[in-house]
């Protein structure tokens, strides 16, 4: 399945009026793949229709064929979650976080976000429709899912351009920046090794920068999801990316090496403790530094911005940015295993497993297929942590406690002012906590994890940080929103209305 997945090409896009183009596209044109071809068009393209075929075509082809053995695997999957004492392999899955309660406790903690997540579906879609019209988008409908600039319509960063509050401030986005400073890869590395022991963590081994590979290779197929590595000898550790000169990939270098860096930390625990406290701390540790990297004030001290708009609307700017990678994502990040719970426990049935997708996709996300999807699809397919079988829920967990480590660590350095302006670069202090808590691997329960990094005031996952954060976002949202629908309605969620 992750063959089908990471082989998956399509054919470039041909204009309805391109008989003559189309008649001259040969099979050999057909390589066109995710990484990078597919991520460009999907971000610079405004062409409904050249969206809707790399939408269609990337599912055709890395979807629609593992359909069956993915129904296979489940059973296999389910077998050996049995033969281990579990009901099912959901329920496997859910004991790394060992909480009764933890179903529960992550809807409620949707439930405290949905505002701010529908206020900004409602700003976006108003925008998408001033671009796009009224007769693709409804306004009180959800939105297609091929115009996020994102396969999965998971980020949309690439909105910025026809989002952005107050355009003629400073772009909050460094890619044309990082572009024109022919930027490589290595530097990218480098700098995110740098802000890592800036905070007095531990710098990459030898090994590390022999062994990694961070740029597609030109001579074979790879799987390019970005993905780290500890090869458990205390000394190799790696990551394999295929990365691109750009903001957002500048933000993944700094999430996996957040990966390495744990590793690290937690290397002379015995093998059984090297984890994350839960699956979802190892995704929060880079994305924790992330928020301070991507402040204007940082990329400005490490010369990717030349100025920097200190005033409300440039602030609003850089939050409706972050909001676009991090409010979208938090939907998408919650339904991907509440599907696969739901598949593997028996309560959705193999028959109608596309169609309960589209259902969870438009309750969460309020978002719909732009063509017609069947159950003789298999649209979850063409995510690479379904045919990865990689537990997704770890992201949702991250993307709240992230922001809580976030407000601690900004505390311990000293910070004053808004949380959104926070950047713990170089702060001794911040890193000794993080590496008090990453040092003990899984060794405790992830909630006394939680109350050392909060010096002893929660031990639970809040998303009152998420919220504080962008509390002067909300309020801007809700004054442009006040003559929009909030939220959508729609009868059919397997395409749009």
């Amino acid at each position: 399945m992750k063959n089908t997945y990471s082989t998956a090409k399509i054919c470039p896009y041909v204009p309805p009026e391109g008989e003559k183009e189309r008649s001259l596209v040969k099979q050999k044109d057909c390589n066109l793949t995710l990484e990078p071809d597919l991520y460009r068009i999907l971000t610079k393209s405004r062409n409904y229709n050249e969206l809707v075929h790399v939408w269609k075509s990337f599912r055709e082809a890395a979807g629609k064929p593992i359909r069956e053995k993915y129904l296979r695997f489940v059973d296999l999957s389910n077998e050996a979650a049995r033969l281990n004492g579990f009901s099912d392999t959901g329920d496997m899955w859910r004991e790394a976080y060992e909480s009764e309660t933890f179903e529960m406790d992550l809807e409620n903690l949707w439930q405290q976000l949905r505002p701010l997540y529908e206020h900004l579906h409602a700003y976006v879609r108003r925008r998408l429709i001033r671009e796009y019209g009224s007769d693709k988008i409804r306004e009180d409908g959800p939105i297609p899912a091929h115009l996020f600039g994102n396969m999965w319509a998971q980020s949309w960063v690439s909105l910025l351009d026809i989002t952005q509050p107050f355009p003629g401030k400073p772009s909050v986005d460094v890619t044309p920046v990082m572009e024109a400073k022919n930027l490589t890869a290595l530097e990218m590395f480098k700098m995110s090794e740098e802000f890592f022991t800036s905070l007095g963590l531990k710098e990459m081994p030898e090994e590390f920068w022999k062994r990694s590979l961070i740029e597609k290779p030109k001579d074979r197929e790879i799987i390019c999801h970005a993905s780290a590595w500890d090869f458990c000898n205390g000394k190799d550790y790696r990551i394999k990316q295929c990365t691109d000169i750009t903001m957002e990939d500048l933000i993944t270098v700094h999430h996996e090496m957040g990966h390495i860096q744990y590793f690290l930390q937690y290397a002379r625990q015995p093998n059984v403790f090297r984890e994350g406290a839960n699956p979802g701390f190892h995704e929060a540790i880079g994305d924790v530094l992330a928020l301070s990297v991507s402040t204007p004030k940082h990329l400005q001290s490490i010369g990717l911005l030349d100025e920097v708009a200190d005033d409300p609307e440039g602030d609003l700017n850089f939050l409706l940015r972050t909001a676009l990678d991090k409010v979208s994502f938090l939907p998408s990040g919650y339904l991907i295993d509440l599907w696969r719970w739901g598949l593997f426990s028996g309560d959705i049935k193999p028959e109608e497993m596309n169609t309960k997708w589209w259902d969870l996709r438009l309750k969460y996300q309020g978002i719909c297929p732009p063509v017609k999807r069947t159950d003789t699809d298999f649209d979850p397919g063409a995510k690479y942590h379904v045919p990865g079988n990689v537990p997704y829920i770890r992201y949702f967990v991250s993307f709240i406690v992230q922001f809580q480590f976030h407000k601690v660590l900004c505390d311990a350095a000293g910070h004053e002012g808004p949380l959104y302006k926070c950047d713990i670069y170089r702060s001794i202090e911040a890193g000794q906590i993080l590496s008090q808590v990453m040092e003990l691997g899984s060794s405790e329960h992830w909630s006394e994890a939680m109350k050392i990094m909060t010096g002893g005031a929660t031990n639970k996952m809040d998303a009152g940080p998420v919220l504080e954060y962008f509390a002067p976002l909300l309020d801007y949202l809700q004054e442009q929103n006040k003559n929009e629908f909030i939220g959508w309605k729609s009868n059919d969620s397997t395409i749009c209305p």
